[in-house]
């Protein structure tokens, strides 16, 4: 690229104007990015964001839908700043090659004036020499005619006097045939040379017009270049201003998003505290149970082993292993694929940490049913909760939620909780059958889609469904 200065008087012109259109291009953009979003990009944004909430709920199980959305359009943001960046670089590599194109086509020009110029002050020399020339060849002829003519050879010869008299002649003649010979062919050489200058000038003409028809059209192809970075950047921008809202809307939010999850952790705390007391006692009432009747039997093969006068049998030792859960033959509840399984949930990088521990436990299988889909008894059971969302004292967060009570098969009790239901049909103390219908999924308390929040709580502590279906 050359600079400025050695440009020529054509080029600053058309840079002004270019730097005109970008800056005013530039403006419009930053100011109005929505209006340079197509139709289909802002389409694609929200159908991004809404995918994106989906993931967010089976993130942060109990976020309510505002908060939950803003934490999607950060994450969307922050997924999208990449490659808009990237694509910014490529347009500004564009740009800069074709400026690079552009100033090589304008040195190219400037250097083609040069030679023009040159070309065209060599005319000029040249047209003044050929002027200067004949001049010289009308002086020759004006003396002559003064002096009568240049005498022909034969004059001289009959009309000379003397030998000195024909000598001064013939040389005189000599003399100025030399000097109009000389300059003829001084003529002739300009002539000449003048007629190869103009040559060599149409050709150079004829190369700025093609170069300046090319430097136009690389100027075109920088505008467009240009104006797409301009574009970009103005994508960017928003993208880094959208991001920076929208996390500092979120950490605005986080003393109260906290406050909420802290009070759904003690309630579901608590839930699981009570079905964990229950099963407990179920448990100790079972072993009590089987410890008498071990008793029973005991004495019972003792008094036989007596009547029959017989030494008695060794007395049986009631089973402390827990029994395998899969003696419950539970069944799935709902026809659905799984969207969010069971375990721990870790904080996405780069956005709001909630729970002040990088995540938490996800206790249950998330099936990703549609609102209004059956959901029926996975095995035979107990209602012991049936609580509306309404009820704000018990499971904040759950919607309309129900928990079965399964009972103790051996040395394991075993409950299901069924979460965001669009309503139940069951009441609590009912006795449900397995496959029999206890409600419909829905999107109630804190949840953003339907969906069946279904957790299994086994001796007291909740395990992965998956193990036990």
């Amino acid at each position: 690229m050359v600079s400025a200065a050695s440009r020529p008087a054509d080029r600053p012109a058309l840079r002004k104007t270019t730097v005109g259109v970008v800056a005013s291009a530039m403006l419009a953009l930053t100011l109005a990015f929505s209006g340079t979003a197509t139709a289909d990009e802002l389409d694609d944004r929200k159908a991004a964001i809404e995918a994106e909430q989906q993931k967010t709920q089976e993130t942060y199980e109990y976020l309510d839908a505002e908060t939950s959305r803003k934490v999607a359009e950060l994450a969307v943001y922050q997924q999208q700043l990449p490659g808009a960046q990237q694509s910014l670089t490529d347009a500004e590599g564009r740009v800069s090659t074709a400026a690079g194109k552009v100033g090589a086509l304008t040195d190219r020009v400037a250097l083609a004036q040069e030679t023009r110029n040159t070309i065209t002050s060599q005319i000029a020399a040249d047209q003044e020499a050929m002027d200067d020339t004949q001049d010289v060849i009308g002086q020759i002829a004006a003396q002559a005619y003064k002096s009568g003519g240049v005498p022909s050879s034969f004059s001289l010869i009959l009309g000379a006097e003397g030998a000195e008299s024909l000598t001064d002649s013939m040389g005189l003649a000599e003399q100025v045939m030399r000097s109009q010979n000389a300059a003829m062919q001084k003529l002739s050489e300009q002539s000449a040379t003048n007629l190869n200058s103009e040559a060599r000038l149409a050709a150079v003409e004829e190369e700025i017009s093609s170069l300046k028809v090319q430097a136009e059209a690389a100027l075109k192809v920088e505008q467009e270049a240009r104006d797409a970075a301009a574009a970009e950047k103005a994508k960017v921008d928003t993208l880094i201003e959208q991001t920076a809202a929208a996390n500092a809307a979120l950490e605005a939010r986080k003393p109260i998003v906290q406050a909420q999850l802290a009070s759904l952790e003690t309630a579901k705390a608590k839930a699981n505290a009570d079905i964990a007391e229950r099963q407990r006692e179920q448990l100790e009432k079972a072993r009590k149970e089987e410890e008498a009747r071990v008793a029973e039997a005991n004495r019972q093969a003792a008094a036989e082993a007596a009547r029959a006068n017989r030494p008695a049998p060794a007395p049986q030792v009631p089973s402390t292993t827990p029994t395998n859960p899969s003696a419950f033959g539970l069944r799935m509840p709902v026809n659905a694929p799984i969207s969010s399984g069971f375990g721990w949930r870790g904080v996405p990088a780069g956005t709001i940490d909630f729970y002040g521990n990088g995540g938490y436990l996800h206790s249950g299988v998330d099936f990703a049913a549609q609102c209004g889909t059956p959901v029926y008894a996975p095995a035979g059971g107990n209602v012991w909760k049936a609580i509306p969302a309404s009820n704000q004292s018990e499971m904040i967060g759950a919607g309309n939620y129900v928990v079965l009570d399964h009972g103790v098969i051996g040395r394991s009790a075993l409950a299901t909780n069924y979460y965001h239901l669009t309503s139940y049909v069951v009441s609590q103390g009912q006795y449900v059958n397995a496959g029999q219908l206890i409600g419909y999924v829905g999107t109630t308390g804190n949840s953003t889609g339907c969906h069946l929040h279904f957790e299994t709580i086994l001796n007291g502590a909740a395990v992965n469904p998956m193990g036990l279906l």
